[in-house]
């Protein structure tokens, strides 16, 4: 479909569904081999999801982690289902908790190295505006958040692959402000894009992929009132994520490393401007118009 008002698009198809060119069942695509890790990956939401269409993509090992257990062990009983022959590890975990990020990523590890992340973890925060936010529930939104990111970005980094991919799950919320609700979950998204970003630099070998998902309604979407809060804003199927995020561990998407990626967003058309966009500042968050391209 084509892309709807409010947002605009880089891309001229719009999609709320997975699409073709991100299925697991790609060749592209295949995750054969490869060693996954996702937080938040109980058996609902993205992260959820996106297990799942690792397995399908043939992953080797996939860990998931997440506060409670049951729903780890639902999505594992889920996957060793249907997919045969794929190693799940069900962690019990706090993102925000350092030592729980240490020992989880070392445990799935052993003295092998991981593949892929998919950091789905998030915490949403008062509703609140700036200016009527509980302060001391306003800062711990933005504190978990980032301390959640850099937790898990740091025992990633101790066990990653020559070449490895990072998803950061992150939200319009860091680029956009639509409303006056939600103000310490924007602040935080654009301090953990930030973080990622240096990541990145730092670590060159791993490529970074920072996104928003989609309007899809997870436990945490429904329990918020997320997207019941954003007039006219139409919902897409878990699916366009968890897909998005298979395609963009292939070597298929190297050109978006370190770009803000919305899923909705048609990834031939994307493939199509790979040059520019892998060139230059377009899907960068900065300054306009600084610093300028060389035209010459």
């Amino acid at each position: 479909m084509f892309s709807p008002a409010p947002f605009p698009s880089p891309t001229k198809r719009w999609h709320t569904t997975a699409q073709p060119s991100t299925s697991p069942l790609r060749p592209a695509l295949s995750a054969a081999g490869k060693s996954v890790f996702i937080t938040g990956g109980g058996d609902t939401g993205i992260g959820g999801a996106t297990a799942r269409h690792f397995a399908q993509a043939g992953a080797s090992r996939i860990a998931l982690l997440g506060r409670r257990a049951q729903p780890l062990l639902a999505n594992k009983a889920h996957i060793e289902a249907h997919f045969a022959g794929v190693e799940v590890w069900a962690i019990p975990g706090d993102v925000t908790a350092e030592g729980d990020m240490d020992a989880a990523f070392a445990r799935f590890a052993g003295n092998g190295k991981i593949d892929v992340l998919v950091h789905s973890a998030a915490a949403v925060g008062p509703r609140e505006s700036v200016l009527d936010a509980d302060p001391g529930a306003y800062l711990e939104a933005v504190r978990s958040n980032v301390a959640g990111s850099l937790f898990v970005a740091r025992a990633f980094a101790r066990y990653a692959a020559p070449g490895a991919v990072a998803v950061a799950i992150n939200s319009w919320g860091a680029h956009l402000s639509v409303n006056d609700a939600f103000g310490a979950y924007c602040v935080a998204k654009m301090a953990v894009f930030r973080l990622w970003d240096t990541v990145a630099r730092v670590r060159p070998d791993i490529s970074v992929f920072h996104t928003q998902p989609g309007v899809v309604l997870t436990q945490m979407n429904l329990e918020t009132g997320g997207a019941a809060s954003v007039e006219g804003v139409q919902t897409d199927d878990v699916s366009l994520p968890a897909s998005f995020n298979v395609w963009l561990a292939s070597p298929e998407a190297r050109f978006l490393r370190g770009k803000f990626l919305w899923c909705n967003w048609d990834v031939d058309e994307l493939k199509a401007q790979a040059k520019e966009i892998e060139a230059g500042t377009k899907l960068n968050i900065g300054l306009v118009g600084w610093p300028f391209e060389n035209d010459s």
